[in-house]
């Protein structure tokens, strides 16, 4: 995988764990930096995921979500 690819999957993941519970969690980035975010500024990780996006195309090679399904009786 590519470095943007496996940040991007890096933030995803501290977002899910932070929104499972945790605390804090932690990022780091390409250049070993690493950043802890904690409920005082999940937006920030929010806005991190959303331009790892952006730099990587899109999704990153995750499936992309759909639309809802109905259902018709």
């Amino acid at each position: 995988m590519s470095d943007c690819v496996t940040q991007l999957t890096e933030a995803r993941a501290a977002l899910h764990d932070y929104m499972l519970g945790k605390s804090v969690v932690e990022v780091r980035y390409s250049d070993g930096e690493s950043v802890q975010y904690s409920a005082a500024n999940v937006d920030k990780l929010r806005a991190y995921v959303r331009e790892l996006e952006a730099e990587c195309g899109g999704t990153g090679g995750a499936a992309k979500r759909r639309a809802p399904m109905k259902v018709v009786y």
